[in-house]
This record gives structure tokens, C-alpha cells and sequence, in this order.
């Protein structure tokens, strides 16, 4: 065919250094089996972008598998005669060369043009919607830190919003415009004349909201407490499925071993997935501090839509993604308990700061801090406050006699600045916060209750001694499976 020459011949002058390649100073890269063609681009992307000069800076080969139009000799057309071959196209799988066209663009920053050399001459255009704004508020003069794939923080989130908001169709038909303008093309100027051109369609649109928590801990807190309470959600094969029976062979022997699917993997970030025919939305943590809800759109058929990269059809696609992403998130935070906050045991049991006074921390565990939560969670200061005197008496019966004064002053203010008391104006007397009485109690109770029975038994399981008898050995290995079952319940284990 002339025009698969044709555009043969361009490709392979391209390989030969032409003047476009050259005037650009675009190296040509072949790529490897393996090889993460984006990683390659990225240096040479970011280094035109810092030196301001825009335009093609890499063009890269590989050679991938595809569909395409190919010739063959067709034995069964009706009017084949011996030295006459009858020929044929179809479409059939090959593994020409793709050719990709790497670029640093002014508005769009690191953008790529894939080709395909054979008929039909696939072409595929991948830009970023991140980058995007991240270019035009940096050409606006508003300040920003970047997050991975997107915005951590800007110093105007009001403009930023309506720059993300503004971006549609037209300025990725730009962005096409101008990589056409410089890449190999099969259509000649007669070509475009008669009507034949470029037809575009949305093959993949993502859409994303992202919510960066104050602090990373909370996010992970926050996720890990979602994905405990939604395990039914997305594909089965998310959740763990375990065989409780037992499986037996032919020979009627037990076949050793837990029977259950692999789940988490190291190194793996949990996600959260649900699928809808060839389109997905997923929730995970992007750097381990900032909530990412994404809806990826891979057909938009799917939702009765068109393809066409036009205003209507983009308007729609994104509104569908924005509306999919909302309810997502909407699910994930229904039913959830207030949210897990790590900082509130690192404020009790930590030393911090509040307005400007460092108050020690209660750290739990150490005698004196379990004896001075006792204390606070007593009823006999219920009427007449707790005082200096009235905690030396709490504290000698259960921590020391010598308790003395000045540790009652050292413990008073540190519980105050915890916000565990607060001082009756003008007097010496101190009165315990709700706040205070419920983190004294649950300590006191955790350690009476928990903690101390517990590091009892498992003490006296490590300690040398004779074999105990059967009843004795029966009723441990209960107990460890009552409390193997507890800490399940609890979602304490990982």
C-alpha cells in the first residue's frame, strides 16, 4: 500500500537522524523487553522543562504486539489459478515497531505520542491532568508542593480548584495539535485535503480527589479502620477465604497444612477496589499521608456514552468520575466509628507542649503514672476536689509512703497540662476533667484487667516445670484459643 510506504519510509528516516529529529536534538532510544519506557523519558522530560526549552526530547522503539491490516495469499477465493495468487488483507495479530515521541510541552509539561507503523496507524496520546495545573499555577506565580501524580498543598486552594475545573477537550486537542505538528504523519497534505484525518476518542480517563490529612498516622489509622469495615466490597478475591475443613487424599490421610488465599503480600499497599464491567474505582493512601479516591473510566460505552473526544462527551466523563468518586467516598466513611486518632495516646503517655508549658509525659506501665491514674479515677475527690494533701494520701497507699510534697506538685501540673484536672479559680483545688476520668479509667482498668493477668500467665507459661496434668494442659490450650479469638474480635491482629 502506498500510504503504509510511505509512512515506513518517514519512520525509518527517523531512525536515520532526520532534519526534524536533529533540529530538535531528540535522541533515539531502542527500547528493551522490560524496560519502564516512562523512567527512561522522565530525565530528559524534566530537564527541557527546568531549561525552558520545549518541544520533542526523546523519540524511543519498541516493538509491541497489535492488531493491523496485513496482506496474505488467499488459496480459497473462487478464482485463484495456479500462478495467479488471489491476495487478501485482514486483520491479524503482528509485532511491528511502535514509535514513541516524547515531550516537554509548555502547558501540558511531560506528555507522549505512541505510533504504530503498520495500517490502521494506531495512535495514542498520553497527558496528565496533574501536570497541567501544576504548570499553570506555576505560570500564575501561585506557590505549591507537589504530591506524587498531584497537589499536596497550594498557598491558593480557590484558584487552584477553578484551575482544575477549567481544564477540558480543547486543551488536549492543543496539545495534539502541536505534537502532530513535528512527528511523521502517513497523510499528506492531498490526504487532508480529501477529508482524511485524525479521528480522536477518550480510550482512558481517570478522575481523582485527593484529601492529604494533617498528619500521615491518621490517614493510615483512618484507611486501615475503612478496610476492616468494608472487606465485602470490590472483587471477591480481596478477601481472605479460609477452608475450615479438612482435606483428604486418596489414601484417607489428612492432608497437613492451612488452606486459605494470600491476601497481603509484602511491600503491597492495601487498596480498595470495585469493578464495573472494564472500569474500576479504587481508594488507597498515595504516600502514605494523602486519601486518593480514583475513578478510572476505560469505556465509555460502559455508561451509555459516547467516545468522541469533543466538550459534551469530556463534560460527561468527568462529571461521571466526580460523581462516582463522591459516592465512593461516601460508602467508605459510612457506618465508621469517629476516626482513629494515634495522637491521643501519644499526648498522655508522651511528653508535649501546650501554650508553651512542656508537660512530662504519663507514661503507661511505670508505677507512679498507674498509681497517679488510680488516683484521678477515685470517687473521694468526687465532692471536695482533689488537692496536694488529698493526692500524698492516694499515692502513699498505692504507689509510696514517701510520696512527699513537691511530687505532688510535679504530678498536679503535669496532669493539668494534660488536661486531665483544671484548677477551681482562686483556689488550690483541682477538679477532674470528663476528659480525664474516662483516660484514667480505661487505664487503670486495661492494666488491672488486661495487661497485668496476661504478662502473669504468659510469665509462668516460660517458667521451667514438671509436665502438668492432662485437665491442666486442656484447659490452657482453651484459654489460648479464647484469647486468639478475643484479639481477633478486637481487630488487633494484623
Amino acid at each position: 500500500m502506498p500510504v503504509s510506504s510511505s509512512l515506513r519510509r518517514r519512520f525509518d528516516a527517523a531512525n536515520q537522524k532526520t532534519p526534524m529529529v536533529a533540529s530538535s536534538g531528540a535522541p533515539l532510544v531502542r527500547f528493551k523487553r522490560g524496560d519502564c519506557k516512562e523512567d527512561i523519558a522522565r530525565p530528559y522530560q524534566d530537564e527541557a522543562t527546568t531549561a525552558g526549552r520545549y518541544g520533542l526530547v526523546l523519540v524511543g522503539k519498541a516493538q509491541e504486539r497489535t492488531s493491523s491490516w496485513r496482506g496474505f495469499v488467499d488459496p480459497s477465493h473462487t478464482g485463484h489459478r495456479p500462478g495467479h495468487p488471489h491476495i487478501s488483507w485482514a486483520r491479524q495479530s503482528s509485532i511491528p515497531d511502535h514509535w514513541y515521541f516524547y515531550f516537554a510541552d509548555e502547558q501540558w509539561g511531560p506528555a507522549f505520542l505512541k505510533m504504530c507503523s503498520f495500517a490502521p496507524y494506531g495512535l495514542w496520546c498520553c497527558a496528565n491532568g496533574h501536570e497541567w495545573a501544576k504548570t499553570q499555577l506555576a505560570r500564575a506565580g501561585v506557590g505549591f508542593r507537589s504530591l506524587d501524580n498531584g497537589l499536596c498543598s497550594v498557598d491558593d486552594p480557590a484558584l487552584a480548584h477553578r484551575t482544575c475545573a477549567r481544564l477540558g477537550s480543547g486543551h488536549l486537542r492543543g496539545l495534539l495539535n502541536r505534537m502532530l505538528a513535528v512527528v511523521p504523519s502517513p497523510l499528506t497534505n492531498d490526504d487532508r485535503k480529501a477529508g482524511f484525518d485524525w479521528s480522536f476518542s477518550i480510550a482512558q480517563l481517570e478522575v481523582s480527589d485527593t484529601a492529604v490529612f494533617d498528619q500521615p498516622r491518621r490517614a493510615r489509622a483512618w484507611f486501615e479502620a475503612a478496610i476492616g469495615a468494608h472487606l465485602d466490597l470490590g472483587r471477591p478475591e480481596r478477601v481472605s477465604l479460609v477452608v475450615n475443613r479438612t482435606v483428604v487424599n486418596r489414601g484417607k490421610r489428612q492432608t497437613p497444612g492451612r488452606f486459605a488465599t494470600e491476601v497481603i503480600t509484602a511491600d503491597v499497599a492495601p487498596q480498595i477496589q470495585v469493578h464495573y464491567k472494564s472500569s474500576k474505582a479504587k481508594a488507597y493512601l498515595k504516600e502514605g499521608k494523602a486519601m486518593r479516591v480514583e475513578t478510572t473510566i476505560n469505556n465509555s460505552a460502559d455508561f451509555g456514552l459516547k467516545k468522541t473526544l469533543n466538550t459534551d462527551n469530556w463534560r460527561a466523563l468527568r462529571r461521571l468520575g466526580a460523581e462516582t468518586n463522591a459516592r465512593f467516598l461516601a460508602a467508605l466513611g459510612e457506618g465508621q466509628a469517629g476516626l482513629p486518632d494515634p495522637a491521643t495516646l501519644e499526648a498522655v503517655v508522651l511528653p508535649s507542649t501546650h501554650q508553651g508549658q512542656r508537660a512530662p509525659g504519663l507514661r503507661f506501665g511505670d508505677p507512679r503514672t498507674m498509681a497517679l491514674l488510680a488516683s484521678v479515677a477515685s470517687f473521694t475527690h468526687v465532692f471536695a476536689g482533689l488537692t496536694n494533701k488529698a493526692l500524698r494520701s492516694h499515692m502513699a497507699a498505692l504507689w509510696h509512703p514517701a510520696y512527699s510534697s513537691a511530687q505532688a506538685t510535679y504530678d498536679l501540673r503535669r496532669l493539668r497540662l494534660k488536661g486531665f484536672i483544671e484548677r477551681v479559680p482562686g483556689t488550690n483545688t483541682y477538679r477532674v476533667t470528663s476528659h480525664g476520668v474516662r483516660i484514667a479509667t480505661f487505664f487503670t482498668h486495661l492494666a488491672a484487667r488486661v495487661v497485668v493477668p496476661a504478662l502473669t500467665d504468659l510469665a509462668q507459661l516460660a517458667r521451667p516445670q514438671p509436665p502438668a496434668p492432662r485437665p491442666l494442659t486442656t484447659a490452657w490450650r482453651s484459654y489460648e484459643r479464647e484469647l486468639v479469638s478475643l484479639i481477633k474480635c478486637g481487630q488487633l491482629a494484623a
